[in-house]
């Protein structure tokens, strides 16, 4: 296993007052009044456009030179560029025309005649990004200043590319802007620490993943980051996504296409429950954080993914489980996030349908999360994760190399068997709200559910130079924190699935100080609290009577 890291926070950035926050604060001070949900996507859209025209830049650069294997290239022909998967960028949208005109009053609308070329020359960005620059709300000089504030940073040249200082840039303002948004942001971004624990456990190396309400996409950035972590390559798994919101499916878009990701979001938008866009889509791994406790939500009653129950009307959660139990191949693994009520509840036949999934043996593991972790609601959350099959991987490892079908022959049979984690007591504030689970903390969870199952993964991202384990770490029952349990026992329990109540409580260390002599200790404390209870009651009391109040 790769060597814990303690100084670093768990969205996988360095200090908090890097460049990023210093670039944050900058293009903060420019939005003047305008709400934070509407100015994301003013420089979101910016952000992606001067990525796309470094990268074009560069190799627009090399064209020109006419070198080696470009020798006689024409640095203006379309295809060249294609052939090297780099977006065409026309002249009009070029970073260097934008600002050389950032101080002109019709900035705006050049801005907004570039995007427009863009998706014009670029079929995969066809109706994604943002076109309304020019209207009379936004402030053509901020937004001058804004384009000469972005033209301070590389973003999409070989260099920065390398460094993924896009990555870092784009993660940290959707977390900024989810945190300015308030309830609203979290519909469209997952804290990176919380989506980091998910792709650690779930560790998809190869494969089919899918999320049915992807929001931003930060599942498959954090899974391709896996993968690469791990020696794998773009391109080991596929993707396929579904967002119901049309801003926020064009983030998602842009926030893929900008890594160089392919993926399947469907034609359009559309709600999962009325419009399923991939049917037939049977996955090997599903991440998902689908919305909390959702009432707003269409149920068809003969729908056939109410295969364990039909949901209720006023709750979406079990419908959302069900709908990734459908979509998973016989060998897939589901990790997702929902409300804590879930684990418990028995309101309108939500016991009776969790029932039927524990006794179908489809309950991996369950994680109870610290609060205040979520920049969009207080509601305390925990993880799922459902497995078709305890015994083998996903079936794409079956097919995959030698060492994963190694993987593979030392996983323990956890049929009628699910892991209780409580990561409540993990987690560090990093304001005066909101808590991140560390990277240490991520590593102790995910270890621990690899060690259950018998799976060699290393957990931690590995840090330059360093190998990964391929030992099983053993795993072992932690009073307070971990617990396997037995069908039997969860069913003693009434099928409730929260974690606290199997793991038990934490063991108190023994200082080795003898019973007589602890008693004898706590009541000198005692009665010393109960003399400095009497002093301040004596002085209050006389404080009121020179106030003239008592006798």
């Amino acid at each position: 296993m790769a060597k814990a890291r303690t100084k670093k926070s768990g969205n996988g950035t360095n200090s908090p007052l890097g460049f990023e926050a210093t670039l944050w604060l900058a293009a903060d001070k420019l939005r003047n009044n305008m709400d934070a949900a509407e100015y994301k996507h003013v420089v979101l859209g910016l952000i992606f456009l001067k990525y796309i025209s470094d990268s074009f830049e560069e190799h627009h650069a090399k064209l020109a030179a006419g070198e080696g294997d470009y020798a006689g290239a024409d640095p203006e022909d379309q295809d060249e560029y294609r052939a090297e998967s780099i977006f065409w960028v026309p002249k009009e949208a070029r970073w260097s025309y934008l600002q050389a005109n950032a101080k002109q009053p019709s900035i705006g609308k050049i801005v907004d005649d570039a995007m427009v070329a863009i998706e014009r020359d670029n079929p995969r960005l066809k109706g994604v990004l943002p076109k309304d620059y020019a209207r009379p709300a936004l402030d053509k000089h901020r937004l001058g200043e804004l384009i000469d504030l972005i033209g301070t940073i590389g973003l999409g040249d070989k260099e920065n590319r390398a460094k993924d200082i896009l990555g870092r840039v784009y993660e940290y303002f959707l977390t900024q802007f989810a945190s300015a948004e308030g309830k609203n942001g979290g519909q469209f971004y997952t804290p990176s620490c919380v989506v980091r624990v998910l792709v650690e456990m779930l560790a998809p190396y190869k494969g089919r993943v899918y999320d049915p309400c992807c929001g931003s996409g930060g599942m498959f950035i954090q899974s391709e980051k896996f993968v690469e972590a791990h020696g794998g390559k773009i391109g080991d798994i596929s993707i396929y996504g579904q967002e119901s919101n049309p801003t926020t499916r064009r983030l998602a878009v842009m926030n893929l296409a900008l890594r160089g990701i392919e993926a399947d979001f469907g034609p359009e938008h559309a709600d999962t429950f009325r419009r399923d866009l991939h049917p037939d889509l049977r996955a090997d791994y599903v991440l998902a954080n689908p919305p909390f406790n959702d009432s707003d939500w269409f149920r068809k009653d003969d729908d056939v993914r109410w295969q364990y129950g039909v949901p209720p009307k006023g709750n979406a959660n079990f419908a959302w489980v069900q709908h990734f139990v459908h979509h998973l191949a016989p060998n897939g693994v589901a990790g997702f996030v929902l409300a804590n009520g879930s684990m418990s509840s028995n309101q309108s036949g939500e016991g009776e349908i969790r029932k039927a999934l524990i006794e179908a043996d489809l309950v991996d593991c369950m994680v109870a999360l610290p609060g205040q972790l979520f920049y969009s609601t207080q509601i305390p959350v925990c993880l799922w994760f459902l497995r078709k099959n305890k015994v083998s991987a996903p079936s794409s490892v079956k097919q995959g190399r030698a060492e994963e079908r190694a993987r593979e022959s030392k996983l323990r049979d956890r049929r009628k068997q699910t892991l209780f984690i409580d990561a409540r007591k993990l987690g560090a504030l990093i304001d005066r709200v909101h808590r991140e689970l560390t990277d240490d903390d991520i590593q102790k969870i995910a270890s621990t559910y690899h060690a259950w199952r018998g799976d060699p993964v290393s957990t931690s991202l590995p840090l330059p130079g360093e190998e990964e384990a391929n030992n099983v770490t053993e795993y072992a029952d932690i009073p307070g924190f971990c617990r396997s349990a037995a069908l039997e026992e969860i069913a003693s329990h009434g099928f409730v699935l929260t974690p606290g109540r199997y793991v038990g409580a934490e063991e108190q260390q023994d200082n080795g100080e003898p019973f007589e002599q602890m008693m004898r200790r706590l009541a000198t404390l005692l009665c010393r609290q109960q003399e400095e209870a009497r002093r301040l009651d004596a002085e209050i009391a006389a404080n009121l009577k020179e106030l003239g109040y008592g006798g």
